[in-house]
């Protein structure tokens, strides 16, 4: 059976966010009750049946559409459940009917930094977020729409998917909350205190690649964050130490929306880079 809905026509067809009309259901329940398609076609919807189309393919479309609906709910046991065999329809009917109670009062879900990217993008541009080691929301809120043409840095993406994805972020603005935290402000305050700076851990230097080893590095820094401040408390004078820290803030935000690097990780090729910008 193909996962693609065939339209009931008319006002019959459903009411909010998809979930179908009551007189789609009630059809549904009689077919699932043991009526042959037509005679609950006909006694529950026939004054919204197109001509052609046939009965069951009005039953299959309202199966179809409580499956598209459990999608959005992110219920893909619910939806294989509804779409199962039509022969199976007797045996599954008690299963069936608990899954469409269930549906009604489920609400949309609300998406967490901690998904993974193919929950809540088109499979397409998922899939080459993963494989440009993109795998949670959490890692793409550090790399989107910081410039015009983010995404193409991310082969395979291009920039349909990547209005998309800025379509989804901006219906969801507490998902970015990490990354504005980051972001450099145009108030008074200039940047973000530098104190808030919260840099997601694969990007933190934690694990740099030009970090000495730390049985023989003379500082105790366990980040690019504190290293830089051990580098800025050597400077005693309050407005060099100003003027350091922000240039310094600067470039830890570069390298890791612009680049996706930890600041001990820039080679030679991001030197030039930032030159350039």
């Amino acid at each position: 059976m193909k996962n693609s809905l065939v339209p009931v026509k008319n006002a019959a067809q459903g009411g909010a966010a998809g979930f179908p009309s009551l007189a789609q259901l009630t059809a549904l329940r009689a077919w699932y009750a043991g009526l042959d398609a037509r005679s609950a076609v006909v006694q529950y919807l026939g004054h919204t049946k197109a001509d052609g189309q046939s009965s069951r393919a009005m039953l299959n479309a309202v199966r179809r559409q409580l499956a598209a609906y459990a999608h959005t709910r992110h219920r893909e046991d619910l939806a294989s459940l509804i779409l199962h065999p039509a022969r199976e329809r007797l045996e599954r009917a008690r299963a069936v009917q608990h899954a469409i109670d269930k549906l009604r009062n489920l609400p949309l879900p609300t998406p967490l930094v901690t998904d993974a990217v193919d929950r809540w993008l088109p499979t397409r541009a998922a899939r080459a977020l993963q494989a440009f080691g993109i795998h949670t929301l959490a890692d793409l809120t550090v790399r989107v729409p910081r410039r015009r043409r983010w995404w193409a840095v991310v082969p395979g993406l291009g920039a349909t998917a990547a209005r998309h994805i800025e379509a989804f972020f901006a219906a969801h603005p507490a998902l970015t909350a990490r990354a504005r935290a980051l972001v450099v402000v145009d108030t008074a305050q200039d940047v973000v205190p530098w104190e808030l700076l919260q840099v997601p851990e694969d990007v933190d230097g934690s694990q740099g690649r030009f970090r000495a080893p730390a049985a023989t590095c003379t500082l105790r820094a366990r980040n690019d964050f504190e290293a830089v401040q051990a580098w800025l408390s050597l400077h005693e004078a309050p407005a060099t130490q100003r003027a350091y820290r922000k240039e310094a803030e600067r470039l830890i935000l570069w390298a890791v929306l612009d680049r996706s690097k930890a600041l001990s990780s820039l080679t030679t090729e991001d030197a030039i880079a930032v030159d350039s910008t």
